[in-house]
């Protein structure tokens, strides 16, 4: 290699962030003017005229995807951002932050689900209608009764992106608790077939995707838990996988919190 060329993996990867950037650039256009068009649609009806309950129903939902698809864009520029170190810090409550996360989850795997769960006001019934489902939630510590300071939006994004992960291989059921006294503890554990030992260091990758044929047709492009350690690692904490064949997975993340400086 001549002096002061630079290695083929860093261009690669400087190559392939470029076109990331590009990627989030192009998206956020054509995303919103979906968005606006749908929200229009359904609430401007002295200009656009009336509309029926089903063709309601339908562009709801086509709202609610164009939103998601804003979020996952969005999920990109925080994971760019939490390279830079920048968050944003909040007091926010935790259990609310979860229950959000899992409503997102299940708008795109069970959305006849979200509509009664978000017609559900008391957190208790929220938690035995998600039971039903096979979502057991435990929420315990400090942070069950007090706020956790941190960039709620980057939390949020890990919750979600552990939880949706585990709606992909699960097979009937999955628990996600959280504690802690001080950092916060986040655990996510499915019952699906487990993860080999040799393939547990992988899935933290960019675009890896585990050859399962059982669940060759879930969704996904690998990006999930590769943004997920990001995130985790740039706000200091940590994420660990235990995992065995034929029982299940188990997701662990450590979070110390931020102190918000005195006004």
């Amino acid at each position: 290699m001549e002096k002061g060329e630079e290695p083929q993996n860093q261009k690669d990867m400087g190559e392939k962030e470029r076109l990331f950037d590009l990627l989030i650039h192009d998206l956020t256009s054509p995303l919103s003017i979906v968005s606006t068009s749908a929200n229009n649609l359904l609430h401007k009806i002295e200009r656009y005229g009336p509309i029926t309950d089903q063709q309601r129903r339908v562009l709801e939902r086509i709202l609610r995807n164009s939103r998601k698809a804003q979020s996952l864009v969005q999920e990109m520029i925080e994971v760019l951002r939490s390279k830079e170190g920048l968050f944003q810090k909040e007091l926010f409550p935790i259990e609310e932050t979860l229950m959000e996360s899992i409503l997102e989850v299940l708008e795109v795997t069970a959305s006849d689900e979200v509509e009664t769960l978000c017609r559900i006001e008391s957190q208790e019934e929220f938690k035995k209608f998600l039971e039903v489902q096979g979502i057991f939630i435990e929420v315990t510590g400090k942070y069950c009764h007090h706020p956790f300071c941190h960039d709620q939006k980057k939390v949020q994004q890990i919750l979600r992106n552990l939880m949706s992960n585990a709606m992909k291989y699960r097979q009937k059921r999955i628990d996600l608790s959280v504690s802690g006294e001080g950092d916060l503890l986040i655990f996510v554990k499915d019952d699906g077939r487990g993860i080999p030992q040799r393939d547990q260091e992988i899935i933290f990758q960019r675009f890896v995707r585990l050859n399962d044929k059982k669940n060759a047709e879930s969704p996904g492009i690998g990006l999930g838990l590769a943004g997920v350690r990001t995130l985790v690692e740039a706000m200091g904490g940590e994420i660990k996988v235990e995992s065995r064949e034929g029982f299940g997975t188990r997701f662990m993340v450590r979070i110390p919190p931020l102190n918000l400086k005195p006004r």
